[in-house]
Formats: C-alpha cells, sequence, structure tokens
C-alpha cells in the first residue's frame, strides 16, 4: 500500500487526523442558538418515554454527564411502574406523570425528549412545537407521511426547534469518511454501497418487541434503517427524489412450525436457538416484567408470533436530485454484526467496513456488540486497534488508513451529539451534524418511499409524500 497511517498518534495529531480541534476552538452551536440564548441558568428538561433507551441515553446518562446543564423537570409514561422505576435509575426527583398534557401545563420546560413507541412521535412532538417548546426526538422523526406532514407543520407554526437525535452522523469514523468525500480524494461521488447486517442476538431482538409490528414501528425500513437513510443524505449532500425497494418476511414470524407465549412460559426452550432469557437482565426485570400489569406489554415476546408484519429482508435503491445513486441492504438474522461501505466517484473509490469476521484478527462476542454500540462508558477498551479505510483512486496505488476504533457510545457519536444539543459546543460547522426537521423528514420518507414500493410494487417519488421539495444542493 502506497500510503499508511499508523496507531500510537499523539493527542495533537489524533485531533488533526479525526478533524477534531483543542476544546478551547469550539464555536456554540448555531443551530440551537434559540435552545441556549440564555446560558445563566440550566435547562428544564422533560422525558416522555421510559423504556429502556429513555431512562438510559436519555435519562442516566445526560444526568450523569450533563447535570451542570440541565436539570430534570418532569418524567412521563402510560405505564405507573416503569415512570417509578424509571425515576429511581435516572436518579432524579421530579414529578411523574401518566398524562402528558398534564405535564405540559405544569412543567415549564425547556426542551422536551421523546422516546416513546415510533408511531406516537407526532403526537408529542407536535404537542411541544404547538407550546413553543424545543423538542429533541429519537428516531425515527415518525412513521407514515401524513404524521410527517403534521411535524413540517407544527415546525413552521412554531417558535420553538424539533431536533433529530442522529447520533450516527456525529460518529467520528463517518466523519472521517465525510471529511475525505468532500475533500474529493475519490472524485465526485456518484454512487454507494451500504450493506448493513443485523446479527441473530440484535437482529432477534426486534422481533420480540413492538418493533415487530408495522403499526407501532412503520417497520425497520423506518425504526432501524432511518440511520442509515439520514447517513445517507448526510453523505451526499442532496436530497433523495426516488425510491426503489424490495422486502419480504421470511425467517421471523410465522415462519416456524412451533412458538410459544413468551421466551418464560416457552415449551420449546432447549430447541429454539432464539430463546433469550430476560431474567438474567436484572433492569429488563425490574423496568419490564415487574410492570407488566400495568399496560400488558410483553419484552420477551416470542420471535415466531403470528402477529409480527415487519419485514425481515430488505433491499433499497435511492436516487437523489443530483444524480447520485444508492443500493442499500439490511439483513436482520446475519450471523455476524456490521457493515459495508462503498463509495464510488469519478476518480475512485472508497471502502470501509466493520463487523467482518474474517477482515478482523480478533474473534468478537457476537451477542456482546450492540450492547458496546450502546455503551457509554468512556472507559470502555476496544476490541480492535483501529477501523481500516481504504480509498484509490484510478491508476494509482490504494491508501490505507488505520483510524483509530471507536465503537461504544456510536462510534462516539453520542457525546458529541449532546455536547451540541445541550452545551452548544460545535466541533467543526462544515459538518453539518445538527439535524433538523427537514433532516428527520428526508430519513422517514424514504423509509415510507421504500414501503410503499415494496406493498405497491412501483417506483416511489418522495414528493409523492409531503410538500416537502427535494433539493439538489441540502445545504442551499
Amino acid at each position: 500500500m502506497a500510503k499508511q497511517e499508523k496507531m500510537g498518534l499523539s493527542r495533537r495529531s489524533f485531533l488533526q487526523k479525526t478533524g477534531i480541534t483543542a476544546a478551547g476552538s469550539m464555536m456554540i452551536s448555531p443551530a440551537f442558538s434559540n435552545i441556549l440564548n440564555d446560558l445563566s441558568r440550566k435547562k428544564r428538561v422533560a422525558l416522555v418515554g421510559t423504556g429502556i433507551r429513555g431512562i438510559s441515553f436519555f435519562g442516566k446518562y445526560l444526568q450523569d454527564e450533563y447535570a451542570d446543564v440541565v436539570e430534570f423537570v418532569g418524567l412521563c409514561d402510560i405505564n405507573p411502574g416503569r415512570l417509578k422505576y424509571a425515576k429511581e435509575h435516572i436518579g432524579v426527583d421530579c414529578a411523574l406523570y401518566t398524562n402528558f398534557d398534564e405535564m405540559l401545563e405544569k412543567e415549564e420546560i425547556d426542551i422536551l425528549m421523546v422516546t416513546t413507541v415510533d408511531s406516537t412521535h407526532d403526537e408529542f412532538i407536535v404537542k411541544g412545537l404547538n407550546k413553543n417548546i424545543n423538542v429533541v426526538t429519537e428516531k425515527p422523526m415518525t412513521t407514515d407521511e401524513e404524521k410527517c406532514q403534521h411535524i413540517i407543520d407544527a415546525q413552521r407554526n412554531s417558535k420553538a426547534k424539533l431536533i433529530m437525535a442522529f447520533n450516527y452522523r456525529y460518529g467520528k469514523l463517518f466523519t472521517k469518511l465525510k471529511e475525505i468525500i468532500e475533500a474529493r480524494d475519490i472524485g465526485e461521488l456518484v454512487s454507494i454501497d451500504l450493506n448493513w447486517y443485523l446479527n441473530t442476538f440484535h437482529g432477534a431482538s426486534y422481533f420480540r418487541r413492538w418493533h415487530g409490528i408495522t403499526a407501532k414501528s412503520g417497520t425497520l425500513l423506518l425504526h432501524k434503517s432511518a440511520h442509515h437513510f439520514d447517513l445517507l443524505n448526510w453523505f451526499i449532500g442532496s436530497d433523495p427524489i426516488e425510491v426503489m425497494a424490495y422486502g419480504d418476511l421470511e425467517k421471523y414470524g410465522k415462519n416456524n412450525t412451533f412458538r410459544g407465549e413468551n421466551c418464560r412460559s416457552c415449551s420449546f426452550k432447549d430447541e429454539c436457538k432464539f430463546y433469550w432469557d430476560i431474567t438474567k437482565n436484572d433492569s429488563y426485570m425490574k423496568l419490564y416484567v415487574e410492570n407488566e400489569a400495568y399496560d400488558g406489554y410483553i419484552r420477551d415476546n416470542c420471535v415466531w408470533r403470528e402477529e409480527i408484519d415487519v419485514f425481515d429482508k430488505h433491499s433499497v435503491q435511492i436516487k437523489y436530485a443530483n444524480n447520485v445513486i444508492v443500493n442499500y441492504s439490511l439483513t436482520t438474522y446475519s450471523p455476524f454484526e456490521g457493515f459495508r461501505f462503498g463509495f464510488n466517484g469519478k476518480e475512485g473509490r472508497l471502502e470501509t467496513q466493520e463487523g467482518i469476521p474474517w477482515r478482523d484478527s480478533e474473534a468478537i462476542d457476537q451477542s456482546k456488540v450492540h450492547e458496546k454500540e450502546m455503551d457509554q462508558s468512556s472507559h470502555t477498551e476496544a476490541e480492535l486497534q483501529y477501523h481500516e479505510i481504504v480509498y484509490q483512486r484510478n491508476f494509482e496505488k490504494p491508501n490505507r488508513i488505520e483510524y483509530p476504533y471507536v465503537r461504544s457510545g456510536h462510534w462516539g457519536g453520542d457525546k458529541l451529539m449532546f455536547d451540541e444539543i445541550f452545551r452548544g459546543e460545535v466541533i467543526d460547522p462544515k459538518f453539518h451534524h445538527a439535524a433538523d426537521v427537514r433532516d428527520g423528514s428526508l430519513a422517514v420518507l424514504i423509509g415510507i418511499a421504500a414501503r410503499k414500493s415494496i406493498h405497491e410494487k412501483r417506483l416511489v417519488k418522495i414528493a409523492e409524500l409531503t410538500e416537502l421539495m427535494p433539493r439538489k444542493n441540502k445545504w442551499e
């Protein structure tokens, strides 16, 4: 290989290579200026949706790391048992509500965080914006085009802002890829190949939960792929204009000869390779199992239950306003967890991969891969020394970058995103990390168009779905 970037970097050279400048030169984020207009006091935050994502990332992590700039004034959920556990787990002393409207009336809120079931995001986003409360929402922004339009309308009429929690685009590896693309090291970008693999631990978990029901999740083309579609939109810097997709349910759900009520009570524990023992997870037992009586939600449902109606295999083609074409696939029962990215330019190709077993020198425990991605511990040890990035210009030798490995906290993106949202600190504005209602809309509109394409067996244009008209350059 012609060029090698080795490990053992000094802090200064690491920051230069990652595109991250010294903390002292950070800017206050212009994207969130209205949220941070008064730095003399803590921002009053409220959380609706106390599932594991809500109480861990938007709850405990926020309380542990940002208590100097935020204070919790309310937690809300339809399940009073989960609410009580959430308050204890997060470590806050604030009011608890099972009625969202009551919380909005009683509490003075600066930032509302939405981590409910995907199909209900729009209700809380719209109500928050209508009261001029800034809203931070988990992906996907919503699950169909009508709800998407309602959110667009609410944002237009609000003095507050909707912020999408697209932490992948803050990930250090992905920022490095964007830097290479924008430097035109492979010339003008013309197409992207993205294959994303969920293993039989992480992938199966979606089919145990409400995510396996289209009416709640919008399918994994919304719940999971919204992350990937946003990354693609962000890399390309243009808006999608049309989508053609294929998908089916061939592995999970009714595609098995036996099924049980849930894993705990199942008589097929010994023969089912997807058996999962929730009793070994103390947090899940306290958060979910002990509170089933309130709303009937079962966290360890059977992956073979017949009500499952989402796709478990997905292939999507996307065309952009600037004529870039994407080939995307999502697999939900791979033996390993990871991805392959290939960026094709007029002058060369850029590639990276993660989790492909025969490419990595060290074996990875597949049951722990997703856990490490979600881990917020700064002291987490990485299994590998580096991410391998290779780009090659036509008629030249390949360039291989050994980029410092970060896996926990979504490739290091969680902290950088929270730093920008809650502290106003932005590393480099040219990367456009902050995501708003337009970003959230375009990510879900690809998924909605793909779902419609599969059902209706046709190409779907993004302009069919909402009043949002695609732009050739999204930052114009």
